[in-house]
């Protein structure tokens, strides 16, 4: 299926792959791996969309056959392609463009009510979904704890409060990010400065539930592992470097907890995202900061690297 794009979010991975931060993307490539859109063309075979459908793109792509994706695990599949993003050997371009080339497996119908703005992070949205829900089963009434209030991190967050999170804690050093996680619904942001365990603990004497990193430096991690207590789920949801952390092997015993990680997403999790923001629970638009031409895409990732963004997203 060809696809017009309309609206296409930039993701802290693209950034870093433009910026040669990550060395696991070749270029030349055209990135971006968040796009809504409207349906250009059909080729044989595909029977489910027509042209003119308005529609979501799920950036990865898999056979259906392999082991993995009889079991569910389509995002481990052996022969998984993506668009615009990196992980599988098979990169194809992205939707940092007017038009992009994708399986019609890859694609979900938009609901009318939704924007393409707030379509396009489906995606994102459905990760937090997958990591928060799905993997670290998030339960009401649990006191969270989010390390990093970037849009990844504030999309666990709305995930979080819309599950029915307790106490719901943000951590980042960013005033404006701290801003951001209390107006989505944190009960209360906190300076990593100001001794962050002493005051996660003020604020729950007894201890986080579930701790979500999802900041990506190795300090997050490395906070998550010191605020855990008896019984804490954590979530090793941000870094994606070859960085390494130390764990007591007898406290990390007796404490009887549970790690939990994820990357990526599948069509379950892409399914939920869509049913969530459909429904009004959570409005992905309200994390939208930027919006750039894509003519001045090289303007918007000049305001990824600096502190008061949220979301950027491009218009081709």
């Amino acid at each position: 299926v060809v696809v017009c794009v309309k609206s296409c979010g930039i993701c802290a991975t693209d950034y870093k792959a433009v910026k040669g931060i990550r060395r696991n993307v070749v270029f030349p490539l055209i990135t971006g791996h968040e796009p809504s859109g409207v349906v250009a063309e059909v080729r044989p075979g595909v029977t489910h969309f027509k042209e003119g459908d308005e529609v979501i793109c799920q950036p990865s792509g898999c056979c259906g056959f392999c082991k993995h994706c009889r079991v569910g695990d389509t995002h481990y599949c052996e022969h998984a392609f993506t668009t615009g993003g990196d992980g599988p050997d098979d990169v194809r371009p992205g939707a940092f463009a007017q038009y992009m080339l994708t399986m019609g497996s890859s694609l979900f119908p938009k609901p009318a009510n939704l924007s393409f703005d707030a379509a396009c992070l489906t995606e994102p949205l459905s990760g937090a979904w997958k990591g928060v829900i799905q993997h670290s089963q998030m339960e009401v009434g649990d006191d969270v704890v989010i390390i990093g209030a970037g849009s990844m991190g504030l999309l666990c967050l709305m995930v979080a409060k819309a599950a029915g999170a307790g106490r719901l804690i943000a951590v980042d050093p960013s005033a404006y990010a701290r801003r951001q996680a209390l107006a989505l619904g944190a009960s209360h942001a906190i300076d990593p400065a100001e001794d962050a365990k002493k005051r996660v603990y003020e604020i729950i004497p007894g201890g986080p539930d579930l701790v979500v990193e999802s900041a990506g430096p190795i300090e997050a991690v490395k906070l998550m592992v010191d605020l855990r207590r008896r019984g804490t789920k954590w979530n090793v949801f941000g870094i994606t470097t070859h960085e390494k952390f130390e764990l007591d092997g007898g406290l990390t015993h007796f404490l009887e907890g549970r790690m939990d990680t994820s990357f990526g997403t599948n069509p379950l999790a892409m399914t939920k995202a869509i049913r969530l923001m459909e429904t009004g629970l959570i409005d992905t638009g309200r994390i939208i900061s930027h919006r750039f031409p894509l003519s001045q895409i090289h303007q918007a990732m000049e305001v990824m690297g600096g502190e008061e963004h949220t979301k950027v997203v491009i218009h081709p």
